[in-house]
């Protein structure tokens, strides 16, 4: 499946995309927001992602900029199909210029519309004010803190802030 807006355009993740996905992995800023990331993130990383062998029941995509990976963005559906639940990342090269709430409309559009989801939600770190920033500007509604919520893998324990999004309130 493919979604997209004019030149950015959300996709199945390929094995030709590995060495993008290597290089952003690595990248500080992701890690430092999302633990789960493997460090250092290898190519046997990358392939085990884009084959689907990580989260096996995520739908995750590459965003791409004018062809270039410049981004993923997931959604992971609920088992009762009516909540779904967003993560993303956007390379360096790309941040600030709009990309990540692109992606993140797009796909939360397609959740909301075309999958009938009555809910999708995201989490981010509290000190994470550009990821708060792309939820609130696609019309995410801030919850609430989750405390102690994530683990990081030197051990530290950090609250999550969960945002939502219902019917009708896509920007």
């Amino acid at each position: 499946m493919v979604l997209s807006d004019r030149d950015l355009v959300l996709r199945p993740w390929t094995e030709a995309d590995v060495p993008a996905l290597v290089t952003e992995c690595n990248d500080e800023e992701i890690r430092r927001w999302l633990p789960a990331i493997p460090a250092p993130y290898t190519e046997e990383h990358a392939l085990a992602y884009v084959r689907g062998e990580v989260r096996p029941e995520e739908r995750t995509f590459a965003v791409t900029l004018d062809g270039v990976v410049a981004g993923s963005i997931g959604l992971t559906i609920n088992s009762h199909h009516y909540r779904g639940t967003i993560g993303y990342w956007v390379a360096a090269s790309v941040r600030r210029q709009g990309v990540c709430t692109r992606a993140l409309r797009i796909l939360s559009r397609y959740a909301l519309e075309e999958l009938g989801l009555q809910r999708v939600d995201l989490m981010t770190d509290p000190d994470n004010i550009a990821s708060q920033r792309v939820a609130e500007k696609v019309g995410f509604q801030r919850e609430g803190v989750l405390r102690a919520h994530l683990r990081h893998p030197d051990g530290r324990i950090r609250d999550s802030v969960m945002y939502s999004l219902l019917p009708g309130e896509l920007r």
